[in-house]
């Protein structure tokens, strides 16, 4: 299935060109062989008829009723056809930017931009000097956090599959691989394809949270765990280059998860499922250092008839030989002269101890591993071993700095009125949740200081979090004080939502009395070892966030718990539910305005103030490139710290590939270097900017939601979208909606924008942005807009986004999928369209341009590349829910061809929710 040439060809992309052709052949031969030749030709005229009604400007109507009526079997083949080949496409693309990333090494003329030693260049020549650079190393903080938002699951065994095609991809970078080599390599390419092809996609069986960790653990564990060395190595050598330092580098980087945590709107999480992620997690991390401690006992096989090792070496070897008699006496004979492999081999039977709990001899802290590795390090290097296995040492010793015993750290999350409902039950007070704030906060206070202790009561929502609270407690004592992240409020409003998790906290043992270790009066309560993030959600949330805070941190008893945690308070800020709230512009705003409030009042307070960014995967939910995202934020928002979200298709596009990422990892701490050392210039329009972004934000808010608020709105999104099959798919543990689905406030706002993006219209990610920018011309002057859009990389950075969602949309498409809705069509259908031309025809003004991505030439022909091959899909889609609907949505086989679709649409347009 060759690919589409209607596009002309981009510089440095002839190797991808021959890559999807070389994968477009193997994905036709192999439908052949799976399908039948009547099946692979079903497909090309399918093909051929897409790209020829895009070439034309033809309406869908043609190309629909080719499509119209098919077996739901034969539906769910052609989908599952246009998968595979944007799973080629897809990892063709991957494999190219490998390409690019080696040819940039190769050449060495001029450094990969955003790579690190082009951002550590480009801040020499800004003039930040060695000790400013240093100083702001030191306090980095970069955390990427793992959620599992149903938006992705695809099979481990096919995640396998892929990384073996990328394998024989870049083995053919080798210019002297022979003919018959590469035979082979098209052979590995086939026989993953064909195998892929023979497994579904999914399981029929919903995941449970033990299934989302394995997914996630799939990452962390393998791409992640083996390229974190690399990433300091590059910023070592970095470093060198640009400024001739050498100079041992701190810990700036580590990971974190939901998976196991995030309570929010999911039954299946909670006490147990936090015990099993963290059990699960240490033993994986512990897994892989028993193995690297393997392969270097086989590396370092130095005699001491041929070198001499530190005394502090043989000492620990000692040690260990009588600690361990029984490893000791597994070594054999011939090895008995290797001090550093006997030692290892020890070290090994030491961390198999640790794997079990109730072994007095394992290590019980992953310093003391590190410390065993340390004298290894420096023994080799006193005895000229830097280059006989130093290195390979001190790459295990970043990893274990980085991944401890916990593998990642579990933020743990719940919704406030879970807190509250709780709370109710053991103040045996039923007026709770109607009592005003001020009222909360006092008769909290006793129970948040621990002064006085709540009852035990048999409530099921306080008997669960008391649960959670314990296995907390247990969790610090058993794995260390990293394994526990945040703990995050969602929906939080005020003061007494914080102090809410104290007293909570405290009922379920999380904050006992001291004891004789930890000083200070033996009585008195301890502090509540926990950093706690409200969630500001809505936009009037963001609104609110700085009344908020500050009554926080205006309560002594807070700001004692603040001060226990190192005087740094985190705040959660939310993409996804502030965009389904008030549109795309309106949310954008709103989260950069709390923060320069919030960062504003926390330095008044004399506190460190740090942002978590819960970005979801697509514009619509906050989604975008790092590095204009960091430099378009606040000045002094970054300040060396990040902690974001990393969730459904963006975790396999970013981490897939150990080559991807370690460059996004690089571009990630890059990104932060930049914004923390040098912020954009203040300008003093900005005042200006400022006043009118005020007004174009109300402006877009209003049209926004003169859409979603009105009459049998949300019965035309449930008609009008795949909503319906996004509910029944099996990708997730947790519910599509928080509760019984009375308006668009009650849904996820993952399906909320997975559903808007199958139908292509995805009004999430630009509606009411056009009639914004329409008022704001009147108002303001087009003049006015456009420097905005040119000069405020805010403004520039937003819209580039919403270009490209607008180019990624299909209005006729949509159109077919509204026209489903019956009567509703006329009434909803009509507006989405003004809309969008509307918004279409002021950002081009704006921008200057005549077309769409025309500043993009590559992003522009990746999704013209797609379109042909996602359309057949879509309007398939179309057919087959309207004779599922007409099934009562009972015809199971319906549901699988239309699952097939889902699948399809989201492979090619690489955006789900």
């Amino acid at each position: 299935m060759p690919a589409s040439r209607e596009t002309a060809s981009l510089p440095h992309d002839g190797p991808l060109h021959e890559d999807v052709n070389r994968l477009g052949t193997l994905v036709g031969l192999m439908l052949a062989e799976q399908g039948g030749e009547g099946f692979f030709e079903r497909v090309e005229s399918v093909r051929q008829a897409a790209i020829q009604r895009r070439r034309e400007g033809d309406s869908v109507e043609a190309l629909a009723d080719t499509l119209a009526g098919l077996q739901p079997h034969d539906a769910e083949s052609l989908a599952r056809a246009f998968a595979t080949y944007f799973q080629a496409v897809n990892i063709a693309e991957r494999v190219h930017r490998i390409r690019r990333r080696r040819e940039y090494q190769r050449d060495g003329t001029l450094p990969q931009p955003e790579s690190l030693l082009d951002v550590l260049t480009q801040l020499r020549d800004q003039g930040v000097g060695t000790d400013e650079l240093l100083g702001w190393l030191d306090r980095m903080q970069v955390e990427p956090v793992f959620t599992a938002h149903p938006t992705e699951a695809v099979r481990r065994s096919l995640l396998e599959k892929e990384q073996a095609i990328v394998r024989a991809l870049v083995d053919n970078f080798d210019p002297t691989r022979t003919p018959q080599e590469r035979r082979e390599d098209d052979d590995r390419i086939y026989m993953a394809l064909s195998s892929g092809w023979q497994t579904a996609e999914a399981s029929p069986v919903r995941p449970t949270v033990q299934d989302e960790h394995h997914h996630v653990g799939f990452y962390l564990a393998n791409p992640i765990y083996r390229i974190v060395p690399a990433l300091y190595e590059s910023l070592a050598q970095a470093l060198k280059t640009v400024y001739d330092v050498e100079t041992p580098l701190p810990q700036l980087l580590s990971f974190a998860t939901w998976v196991g945590g995030d309570m929010d709107g999911n039954p299946n999480v909670g006490a147990p499922t936090i015990a099993a992620s963290l059990a699960t997690q240490r033993a994986h991390v512990l897994e892989h250092y028993v193995e690297d401690i393997g392969t270097l006992a086989r590396l370092l096989s130095q005699t001491d008839q041929r070198v001499h090792v530190d005394e502090m070496l043989s000492q620990r070897l000692a040690d260990y030989q009588q600690r361990f008699p029984q490893a000791a006496a597994s070594i054999r004979p011939r090895h008995a002269d290797m001090p550093y492999r006997s030692l290892l081999t020890l070290m090994g039977a030491r961390l198999r101890a640790t794997e079990d709990d109730v072994h007095s001899e394992g290590y019980t802290s992953p310093e003391e591993l590190q410390d065993d590795l340390e004298i290894i390090a420096g023994s080799l290097v006193d005895h000229h071993g830097a280059h006989a296995g130093a290195y390979a040492v001190k790459r295990l010793i970043r990893r274990v700095r980085t991944f401890g015993f916990h593998l990642a750290r579990l933020d743990v999350r719940q919704d406030s009125r879970v807190h509250d409902e709780a709370l109710s039950a053991l103040f045996n007070d039923s007026e709770w949740l109607s009592r005003d704030i001020a009222d909360r906060v006092t008769r909290l206070q006793p129970f948040a200081s621990g002064a006085r202790a709540f009852e035990i009561t048999e409530d099921t929502n306080a008997k669960t979090l008391h649960d959670v609270f314990e296995t907390l407690h247990d969790a610090r004592t058993r794995y260390g004080n990293d394994a526990i992240g945040l703990y995050i409020i969602s929906m939080a409003r005020s003061a007494a939502d914080v102090l809410a998790v104290l007293a909570l906290a405290r009922y379920g043992g999380l904050g006992h009395l001291r004891d004789a270790e930890s000083g200070g009066d033996a009585k008195a309560p301890a502090m509540v070892p926990l950093d706690i993030a409200p969630l500001f959600e809505t936009v009037d949330d963001l609104k609110n966030a700085p009344a908020t805070l500050r009554a926080l941190l205006d309560d002594p008893l807070y700001r004692q718990h603040l001060t226990a945690r190192g005087n740094q308070q985190w705040v959660m800020l939310g993409y996804s539910d502030s965009g389904k709230d008030a549109g795309t512009l309106a949310s954008r705003w709103g989260l950069q305005r709390a923060q320069v409030e919030l960062l504003e009042l926390a330095q008044a307070a004399g506190i460190r103030l740090a942002f978590f960014h819960g970005r979801g995967g697509s514009a619509s939910r906050g989604g975008a490139r790092i590095t204009p995202a960091l430099m378009s934020s606040p000045r002094g928002s970054v300040a060396g710290v990040l902690r974001v979200t990393e969730q459904g298709e963006v975790i396999h596009r970013k981490y897939g590939i150990r080559a991807l990422a370690l460059r996004n990892l690089e571009q990630t701490v890059g990104a932060v270097l930049r914004a923390s050392l040098r912020p954009r210039e203040t300008d003093r329009r900005e005042e200006r900017w400022l006043q009118q972004m005020d007004r174009l934000s109300a402006s877009s808010r209003e049209a926004y939601r003169g859409l979603v608020d009105r009459e049998h709105f949300v019965d035309y999104f449930r008609t009008a979208t795949p909503i319906d099959v996004i509910e029944r798919m099996t990708l997730g543990s947790r519910p599509a909606s928080r509760r019984s689905m009375r308006g668009v406030q009650d849904l996820r706002a993952i399906p909320w924008v997975f559903a808007w993006t199958q139908c292509r219209s995805i009004i999430t990610g630009w509606y009411g942005l056009g009639s914004a920018l329409e008022s704001g011309a009147a108002e303001f002057g087009e003049e006015s807009l456009a420097e905005m859009a040119r000069d405020w990389p805010f403004f520039t950075n937003m819209l580039d986004d919403v270009e490209m969602v607008l180019a990624k949309c299909d209005l006729d498409i949509a159109e077919a999928f509204s026209q489903l809705s019956g009567s509703l069509h006329e009434e909803f259908f009509g507006l989405i369209r003004q809309e969008f031309e509307r918004t279409k025809h002021w950002l081009l003004r704006l921008k200057a341009a005549d077309l769409l991505l025309g500043s993009a030439p590559r992003l522009s022909r990746s999704i013209v590349l797609r379109n042909p091959y996602v359309d057949p899909m879509s309007l398939m889609q179309v057919d087959l829910l309207r004779r599922w609907r007409a099934s009562d949505n009972q015809d199971d086989s319906l549901l699988a061809a239309l699952v097939a679709c889902v699948n399809g649409v989201s492979q090619g347009l690489q955006n789900t929710g």
